[in-house]
């Protein structure tokens, strides 16, 4: 086990977003989208599952679940070091892992560059809130910054379903219930549903993989709680394009009007590197109006993004002008706006 907390001190030292354990090479870290060796010493098989067995020790969690299925998701601490999320899977016949390092604190979101008009959505009473962006793209951590005001500015009850837990929020003025999937309950949808008698007045989805847990959540946002929930998509319109998709084309018209209704923001979100070497988010935030309300009912999605760039005096702005803005700052390269921009035509003029 000394082997398995030399390689997280490393990983929490470099200041890593991931620690990779796979048979075959070197244990590496993922560092500013980059995959760098620990050492030249390569892991074999034996190696691997000596690391693992050590990770599931260190969890305190059996190892049924891994070993029948071949995958598993958890998370545990490491006093005065860090928390770290662990998938766990088997590949070739071995065991492997990829280890999520994660803050004890919850970050500052000044400090990471969150902008003012995403936290301001911690005063929404009521409504669904959509997290969305790629794979490793911050969504967990700006939900946990917006957790964090709603714990520190208002008296409620917070309930969270997340796979697993990453950050973990301590009671201050509001009283938070963290329910971890597969271990507190058995799925997204059993959770939210028993939620709704927990007396909830915010709700943090971690995930919305089906219909069904879609409808629940839409539902219970029209019932005057907060929901605030994550969407593997990339932009706005295909956040909405993807929730309506998900249902079965005769309800399709039904779901836009409900969603028209209880659709209160989406912040669309990347990681951008950064002139100083670190990964900087931009975001793009869409703010329901009248206008937007009708385009989704009507079916125009296609014209949100318009109804985006006219709404920047209701704090509504899009992927590129986020960018744009890091590239007049001086935080990104004029090559690293173009790389990330969603429309490079439009971007190329704009820098000239």
């Amino acid at each position: 086990m000394t082997e398995l907390l030399d390689y997280l001190k490393q990983a929490v030292d470099m200041h890593a977003a991931d620690l990779f354990i796979v048979a075959g090479g070197p244990v590496c870290v993922k560092l500013d989208k980059c995959v760098r060796p620990l050492s030249e010493k390569k892991v074999f098989p034996e190696d691997t599952q000596q690391l693992i067995t050590d990770i599931y020790a260190r969890a305190a969690r059996p190892m049924d679940h891994f070993l029948a299925c071949g995958d598993d998701d958890f998370s545990f601490s490491v006093g005065g070091l860090a928390r770290f999320r662990v998938n766990t899977y088997r590949q070739r016949g071995s065991m492997a892992a990829v280890v999520r390092v994660v803050a004890f604190g919850i970050p500052d979101w000044q400090s990471l560059g969150i902008p003012s008009q995403v936290m301001e959505l911690s005063d929404a009473s009521h409504g669904l809130i959509l997290v969305t962006g790629t794979a490793g793209s911050g969504k967990s951590t700006t939900q946990a910054c917006i957790i964090d005001q709603i714990n520190h500015t208002r008296e409620c009850h917070i309930i969270t379903m997340e796979n697993p837990i990453e950050y973990l929020h301590r009671n201050d003025r509001s009283i938070v219930s963290q329910r971890e999937i597969s271990i507190d309950t058995s799925d997204y949808l059993s959770a939210l549903r028993a939620c709704l008698r927990q007396s909830p007045d915010v709700i943090l989805l971690g995930e919305m993989r089906d219909h069904e847990t879609i409808r629940t959540a839409m539902t219970a946002a029209e019932t005057g709680h907060l929901i605030i929930a994550t969407l593997h998509t990339k932009g706005t319109v295909n956040t909405i394009d993807r929730i309506v998709d998900s249902f079965p084309s005769e309800q399709q018209s039904q779901v836009r009007t409900q969603l028209s209704m209880v659709l209160k923001t989406v912040v669309s979100q990347q990681l951008i590197p950064g002139t100083n070497d670190r990964l900087l988010p931009a975001f793009e935030v869409m703010h329901m109006n009248n206008a937007i309300r009708s385009l989704i009912r009507d079916n125009k999605n296609h014209q949100i993004d318009n109804a985006i760039a006219a709404g920047s005096g209701e704090g509504m702005f899009s992927m590129d002008q986020s960018i744009l803005t890091l590239y007049q700052e001086g935080k990104i390269t004029a090559e690293t706006a173009l790389h990330y921009a969603d429309n490079q035509e439009q971007m190329k003029r704009r820098l000239g």
